[in-house]
């Protein structure tokens, strides 16, 4: 059984319908009329009016421009004969409610125009219903002005809404897209090399178990090793899909660089206010892999980390004072740094790197300042 508010137009809500109290108006100006001609003919303009109006409310396409023209011309003979000027207010709310900006504005300019001259030709005829009436012709005459346009733009203002609605589900599916691409990328770098050593050692294992046991016990205890290390790889990449911070990445680079006896120098205050989850946890990923470089091909004795952040975006430098890179190797950057590039440039980040007197990798992200009360807490 369809509810009682399912009856009403989606765009238009109660309006059209609460205006159909007003048809009732005409009536008065068309009995006030003496003879029968006029009276018939008044009555069968406003049916028709009726009908067109609830059409133009239905109906799609050109066909639409067809009953607004028939109402407008309508309007025109109401106001002229009868001296009934207020269908130009229905007419008025119809065309603000037009989804094309160039029928908006042919429509608009058209009835306005008419309207005024409508109005103005009864003025200048002096006919007395149109001065007993002028307050109200005056207060319709502005409402003919403002109507459509607050209507118009009010409509636009919630279709743009809409639009921006389903653009954010439409980034939420495309952030949980690439979430799933890098978990399969991590696997496959991860666990594919690993499972393809597992299987060749077991199958060298079945081959040296009748002649030589003590090499197929070697080669059993590699399938071991083996298999524990790609358990606990695919633990850290459990780990990273829950989400790292900014501040619990330094406190594990420092513990990693005091390790592998690289000074740090930290500038700047790694608990963020302003970024996002997502983008913190891009940054994180970022700072890891530009660290684990430097521990492994810098030959670097600093590492220097700087967070600049700012209203608009986050900066964060890394550098050290190793050995550098190539310009070749600047321009074939390895997967690491590729890895880098292709998650900062999905929150519309980018990567700068540096290589004088060692290598400085410049990264930055957009900042989203998030009110306190409309923060999503996870």
């Amino acid at each position: 059984m369809q509810k009682w508010y399912q009856i009403f137009h989606k765009n238009t809500g109660l309006s059209p319908y609460v205006w159909v109290v007003f048809y009732i108006l005409p009536f008065y100006f068309i009995f006030r009329s003496s003879t029968l001609y006029h009276i018939v003919l008044g009555t069968i303009m406003i049916m028709v009016f009726f009908s067109c109006y609830v059409l133009s409310f239905v109906s799609k396409g050109w066909i639409v421009y067809f009953w607004t023209s028939i109402q407008i011309i309508i309007s025109i003979i109401m106001a002229i004969v009868f001296s009934y000027v207020y269908f130009s207010l229905f007419l008025a709310f119809f065309i603000g409610t037009m989804k094309s900006k160039a029928g908006f504005i042919t429509l608009y300019c058209i009835h306005l125009v008419t309207t005024i001259v409508t109005i103005n030709y009864g003025l200048v005829s002096q006919n007395p219903v149109y001065f007993d009436q002028l307050p109200f012709i005056i207060i319709s005459v502005i409402a003919v002005i403002l109507i459509p346009v607050t209507t118009f733009n009010r409509n636009r203002s919630e279709q743009l809404q809409g639009q921006l609605e389903d653009a954010n589900k439409r980034i939420s599916e495309l952030v949980k897209l690439e979430e799933r691409q890098r978990i399969a990328r991590d696997l496959h770098d991860t666990l594919g090399q690993k499972l393809s050593l597992i299987g060749l050692k077991s199958d060298l294992a079945g081959k040296l178990i009748s002649n030589n046991p003590t090499q197929a016990q070697i080669e059993i205890n590699d399938v071991r090793q083996t298999a524990r290390i790609a358990l606990k790889e695919v633990r850290e990449i459990v780990t990273q899909m829950r989400g790292t911070r900014l501040v619990e990445e330094i406190f594990r680079i420092k513990q990693i660089l005091k390790a592998a006896e690289i000074e740090l120098i930290l500038e700047g205050d790694p608990k963020l206010t302003n970024t996002s989850l997502i983008n913190e946890n891009v940054l994180s990923m970022c700072l890891k892999e530009s660290v684990t470089n430097i521990i492994k091909h810098s030959s670097a004795t600093k590492c220097s980390i700087s967070i600049e952040p700012s209203p608009s975006d986050l900066v964060i430098k890394v550098g050290d004072n190793g050995i550098g890179m190539t310009k070749e190797c600047l321009v074939l950057l390895g997967n690491g740094l590729r890895g880098m590039k292709e998650r900062l440039e999905f929150v519309n980040g980018y990567m700068e790197i540096v290589s004088d007197h060692g290598t400085t990798i410049v990264i930055k992200v957009p900042n989203a300042i998030i009110p306190p009360e409309r923060e999503v807490r996870i």
